[in-house]
């Protein structure tokens, strides 16, 4: 795991109830500067990820953004249920 896919990890790990389902994995954008992040995880951890009305989403998107700083990078999000 590189670093993002690493702080990712580490911050959705304590969240899910089967931590075993869970990956984290990066994916290269349409830019050399984007960074794409695919959650894979059970169908119910997917929901409690994602939260009500996109809530837990946008707290983890904006967190992320923070730390993709430091590698100059934009990265994006994609939940992905099993």
């Amino acid at each position: 795991m590189n670093n993002l896919e690493q702080v990712l990890y580490d911050l959705v790990r304590p969240m899910v109830d089967h931590p075993e389902d869970l990956r984290v994995e990066e994916t290269a954008g349409e830019d050399s500067r984007d960074a794409v992040l695919h959650v894979n995880a059970s169908q119910e951890d997917i929901a409690r990820l994602i939260g009500r009305k996109g809530s837990m989403a946008s707290a983890l998107r904006q967190v992320m953004g923070v730390a993709s700083h430091r590698e100059n990078k934009r990265v994006t999000i994609v939940f992905e249920q099993q």
